[in-house]
């Protein structure tokens, strides 16, 4: 196996610590960057590089990359990963939280991004993994400034395949479905709060009660994370990726029926979730 040495962002829970301790298990040299340095203490055990990295800071950034490049002397993958939802009607959620939203979501991405090309541009070779979500083709009631994020990160992620291509470098799309994680239990006081008293506080009770259901720990529908972390193994032993990977519950399925439906036919599907 051709051992590659792998920046892996948001790496201290959910997809991203799975996707690298299975990247650790396959021989890979791993960077786990994270905030949250101690919750990623598995990772060390393992075999793989803890650093605490901030994507909306530049001097983070720019300390990770150049301890990859003096450690490692080349980087073959980054795996932009880090990402969160803000969930709320457009009303409700504040200038300041729809503006962190698109740092982390999409400007976060961009500064990891720019920071390693340099170097996989002198090694003539690389590959950059953006995690968008299905959510970066379809639209939900209650979270635009999210799926807005992950639109802009799909058309950003695109073009910069175009630029980069010249130099031997791949930008691949990782779009994930419906993945097990907490979100349902985190995201519900929230949702509820920005909506309260309001005029969308009925809608918002309907949302959050149907994410409650979908991530509830008795729901078996929802995909592991083992699901992601094989696809991006799948994507960096493949010697030509192709631009685009979806999985997960759902995910397929779901870009299907936005391709198929009209507009309005896919609002009806979508509005129809919310009971």
């Amino acid at each position: 196996m051709n051992k590659k040495v792998i920046i892996i962002t948001g790496a201290s829970s959910g997809m991203g610590k799975d996707g690298a301790l299975r990247l650790i298990k396959e021989g890979h040299i791993v960077y786990a960057g994270a905030r949250s340095v101690d919750q990623m203490s598995d990772l060390m055990q393992a075999g793989g590089r803890a650093v605490a990295l901030d994507v909306t800071d530049q001097s983070s950034i720019k300390t990770v990359v150049d301890t990859v490049i003096r450690e490692q002397g080349r980087i073959d993958v980054l795996w932009n990963n880090a990402g969160y939802s803000v969930m709320g009607a457009v009303e409700d959620v504040s200038d300041a939280d729809a503006r962190r939203q698109f740092d982390v979501n999409l400007f976060g991405v961009a500064e990891m991004t720019k920071a390693v090309l340099p170097q996989m541009r002198a090694q003539k070779s690389g590959l950059i993994i953006n995690t968008t979500s299905v959510g970066g083709k379809i639209f939900t009631a209650i979270g635009a400034w999210y799926h807005a994020s992950k639109h802009a990160l799909e058309g950003w992620s695109d073009c910069l395949r175009l630029e980069v291509e010249q130099f031997g470098i791949n930008v691949v799309v990782l779009e994930p479905g419906g993945v097990k994680t907490a979100f349902g239990s985190t995201a519900k006081e929230p949702l509820l709060a920005r909506a309260k008293g309001g005029a969308y506080e009925g809608l918002t009770r309907r949302v959050a009660d149907t994410f409650e259901r979908m991530y509830a720990p008795s729901n078996t529908t929802m995909s592991p994370p083992s699901v992601i972390s094989d696809t991006v193994v799948k994507i960096i032993n493949s010697k030509r990726p192709r631009t685009r990977y979806a999985a997960g519950y759902m995910a397929n399925m779901t870009l299907f029926l936005r391709w198929l439906l009209s507009d309005r036919l896919f609002e009806r599907v979508i509005m129809g979730q919310y009971k």
